[in-house]
């Protein structure tokens, strides 16, 4: 059985640095892509970044120069470095995960079969 489990969320000024932590299990960590979303309240979840199996990374233009997805060492986890952090990027921050097969877009939730179950992301100004 996968599972995700996000941690590292948590409440920062305007122009803090959070970074959040996903651990995979059930899962052989290196055939899948995995991603960061996350949800505002009243907002659709909308795409922060992937990680594909082979290591390159996307970002959302909102994100792009501030936050960076990594896996460090190989282990069974993905991170989100978050720097520069805005109120705007106040939002349940969701990890999930995609084998390249799959069908659907990077940036569509759809496009997921597993989720974490969220971390909260509060950016005061």
């Amino acid at each position: 059985q996968v599972h995700l489990v996000e941690s590292g969320g948590g409440l920062v000024q305007a122009g803090g640095s959070l970074r959040l932590s996903c651990a995979a299990s059930g899962l052989t960590f290196n055939n899948y892509d995995m991603g960061w979303f996350r949800q505002a309240p009243g907002k659709e979840r909308e795409f922060v970044a992937i990680r594909w199996s082979s290591g390159s990374t996307i970002y959302a233009d909102s994100v792009k120069g501030r936050f960076t997805i990594s896996n460090l060492n190989g282990n069974n986890m993905v991170y989100l470095q978050m720097n520069g952090l805005e109120p705007e990027d106040t939002a349940v921050y969701y990890c999930a995960a995609r084998t390249p097969s799959s069908r659907g877009s990077y940036y569509s939730p759809s496009g997921y079969r597993y989720w974490g179950q969220g971390t909260q992301v509060t950016v005061s100004s």
